[in-house]
């Protein structure tokens, strides 16, 4: 099936990935995001494990990796230093179980502070944990049940110029984007107050926008519906697509278009001037559905829906694209959809 306009056409791959053939993969409440190595491998997560699971670009499963200490792997991002890939993993600290609604449990005691930002080098066998960020020592979370939920991670790298700082959404947490130096001291937050529209709510992917000359800091801030855009010292610059977007939840890009997946059922095109392009595979009837995106069963426990439909999204979470144009997207439901956009 073919879905697209305005230069931007592909065609949709419906159950692109060879998910593991597991009762945790089938009942597990997927909530990931997506990443693209270097090589081309697509990673992503385990709907049900605190596991990485690494793709060819074909959707069969080369290697799935453990990680320890994680309880949610929700946003990934991978940097390369010095020739060496890395992977930065934000966990948000607590994990959906089967048969246990919309609650989360209690938080996991193996996430500092109730959730962590993990980076890992990762090869073949192994996924190995080289360096965590915790919560910084801030009045936000000295107040009682206020807790640190990162959704995701972004790096200014050096081959883009950058000085290494690693930007965490707690979007989760207490609505506040972190900056954090190399070495992993805490820089300083923002709020979202540093522009003219008011505070965060669930600030939900930062990016580091390379397209330009000068590269942006572009945070989902999926609450408010809109873009917000920093320099990267993170200064506030603008405020992007606020009469655009209903959900944005993460970002991609490809040659001049940013790629924003919204929850609410499309994929969001944007061009080089934070202008839209085209929507992707809308579907935004499909969360008035009770209960969306996992509709009760009889006993009135959240199910995996039926009927997903090919060329129309139902709960886009996270989004990659690789060197060819090709996209990946992971959505947010029950036992997990893994959808490939080829670029035609």
């Amino acid at each position: 099936m073919r879905i697209g306009t305005n230069g931007c056409t592909y065609e949709w791959v419906e159950d692109w990935a060879q998910l593991p053939a597991s009762e945790t993969a089938r009942r597990g409440w997927a909530h990931p995001g997506a990443a693209v190595t270097a090589g081309g491998e697509v990673v992503t997560v385990h709907p049900g494990e605190p596991r990485l699971l690494v793709f060819g670009t074909d959707g069969a499963l080369r290697r799935s990796l453990p990680v320890d200490g994680l309880t949610e792997a929700h946003g990934l991002t991978v940097v390369r230093e010095a020739g060496a890939e890395y992977l930065w993993v934000a966990d948000s600290g607590s994990k959906r179980a089967p048969g246990a609604g919309y609650e989360y449990p209690a938080v996991a005691s193996g996430a500092p502070g109730g959730g962590q930002a993990v980076k890992l080098r990762f090869d073949a066998a192994r996924a190995a944990p080289l360096a965590r960020l915790g919560a910084p020592d801030l009045p936000e979370y000295r107040r009682p049940g206020a807790r640190f939920s990162p959704t995701a991670v972004a790096v200014y790298e050096a081959r883009h110029g950058g000085n290494g700082d690693v930007w965490v959404a707690d979007g989760y947490g207490q609505h506040l984007v972190h900056r954090f130096d190399r070495g992993g001291a805490y820089r300083g937050s923002l709020t979202g107050l540093e522009g003219p529209d008011g505070p965060f709510r669930t600030p939900h992917a930062v990016y580091v926008d390379t397209r330009k000359r000068e590269p942006e800091l572009y945070v989902a801030d999926r609450g408010n519906r809109r873009l917000v855009v920093y320099d990267l010292d993170g200064r506030f610059k603008r405020v992007a697509a606020r009469d655009v977007l209903t959900s944005p939840s993460a970002f991609a890009t490809d040659g001049e278009h940013l790629f924003v997946a919204e929850l609410r059922a499309r994929l969001t095109v944007l061009d080089g001037a934070d202008r839209l392009v085209t929507h992707l595979g809308e579907n935004e009837a499909v969360c008035a559905t009770p209960g969306w995106p996992n509709p009760p069963d009889g006993g009135g426990r959240p199910s995996r829906p039926g009927g997903l439909t090919p060329g129309r999204f139902h709960s886009p979470h996270g989004i990659a694209a690789d060197a060819a144009g090709n996209l990946y997207v992971a959505e947010w439901l029950i036992g997990g959809r893994y959808t490939m956009l080829a670029r035609v």
